[in-house]
């Protein structure tokens, strides 16, 4: 099968949405598919290149005229390559991929990586719609994106191919207990609440420590809520780390108190690295907590139900290490081959024919 990715960029920068495609676009051509990505490069092309991915610049910059020039280098990126499968990650490649999909034969797939988004209902403009959880999939259907349309594939990265195996991590240096979050510095991922949780119980548990492992446009407003919070000595912005499994390793709890999350990669890694976890119960990630087996949920944008999680964990180191336990049960179905074999059967409903030596291996 040949196999087109469409992304706005593949950098190394700990984006979900480039991470996954990156997985699926390598994992695909070990299997012998003829895989490529087309966006406007990044750091990794080089890995790409590795797995005998292809990489077509394609600049998508949202200006009237970089989206005519995108959409002229687009139909010789089709031409050239002969996909029979498009698989568009983003708004702007999925509406390319539609435009132009007259003048060719390929089946056009659309993963929706963030409903959120008021844009994302134009990933419905695919033929088939893949959704990353449950919850996207029940918030496209009420968008009037038809149900017949969309598939679920659950996000899972362990086994990707961008990451070393867990044992070949060592811990980082933190001090215990440590509460971490690895998220981008936006609003949206909670971190105030996060930030305030922490300093309603510090006091209480003065040898905890809070690590914020990321960048963002608004981390100069978290910055400054941690020095105005009485206890900043002891909230630690260690920025954007490109392998945060070390801090995982580390960790006594992990949080992750998004407003809105449809499928959060960083979850499947904190269970592996055998985190008590403690999450917003909202989207997707109730899913990518077993529905609250393996880890506790709370109510998001509350600082209060958040400290309240915070402080039953760090009471009792025997409930701390029952929930980490939790967190490494049932793995196997957060791994990029899961993700990897439901994707291309959903290829195969448009190219039931072709299928690779090792697809059918791993089928049978």
């Amino acid at each position: 099968m040949r196999v087109l990715h469409i992304l706005n960029h593949v950098q190394e920068i700990g984006n979900g949405i480039v991470n996954v495609a990156v997985d699926l676009a390598c994992i695909q051509a070990k299997n012998g598919h003829d895989v490529a990505v087309a966006s406007s490069g990044g750091e990794y092309e080089a890995l790409l290149a590795r797995y005998g991915v292809q990489h077509f610049s394609l600049d998508q910059t949202r200006t009237p005229i970089k989206l005519i020039k995108a959409t002229w280098r687009y139909r010789k990126i089709i031409k050239q390559f002969q996909p029979d499968i498009v698989h568009a990650h983003m708004m702007t490649g999925v509406v390319l991929g539609r435009i132009l999909k007259a003048s060719s034969v390929y089946a056009l797939i659309s993963t929706v990586h963030n409903e959120f988004q008021r844009s994302a209902v134009l990933m419905g403009l695919a033929d088939r719609v893949i959704a990353v959880s449950h919850a996207v999939a029940q918030s496209m259907i009420q968008r009037g994106i038809p149900a017949q349309r969309l598939r679920v594939v659950a996000n899972g990265t362990l086994g990707s191919v961008r990451t070393r195996s867990l044992e070949q991590y060592r811990p980082a240096q933190l001090q215990r207990p440590a509460i971490t979050t690895v998220a981008g510095m936006y609003k949206r991922k909670g971190i105030a609440e996060l930030i305030s949780a922490f300093t309603e119980i510090a006091t209480d548990f003065p040898q905890t420590h809070l690590y914020l492992v990321g960048n963002g446009p608004d981390r100069t407003i978290f910055e400054a809520q941690a020095q105005n919070s009485g206890v900043s000595d002891c909230i630690h912005f260690e920025g954007f780390q490109p392998e945060p499994q070390s801090y995982m390793l580390a960790t006594d709890i992990f949080v992750l108190a998004s407003h809105r999350d449809p499928s959060p990669l960083v979850i499947p890694e904190a269970r592996e690295a055998g985190c008590a976890i403690v999450a917003s119960n909202v989207d997707g990630i109730p899913e990518a907590l077993d529905h609250g087996k393996a880890g506790l949920l709370v109510q998001p944008a509350d600082n209060h139900a958040l400290a309240i999680a915070l402080r039953e964990l760090l009471s009792s180191p025997e409930v701390l290490q029952r929930w980490k336990q939790q967190a490494t049960h049932n793995l196997e179905r957060l791994s990029v081959a899961r993700v990897n074999q439901e994707t291309l059967a959903i290829y195969q409903e448009f190219n039931p024919d072709k299928l690779s030596t090792d697809d059918q291996h791993i089928r049978n």
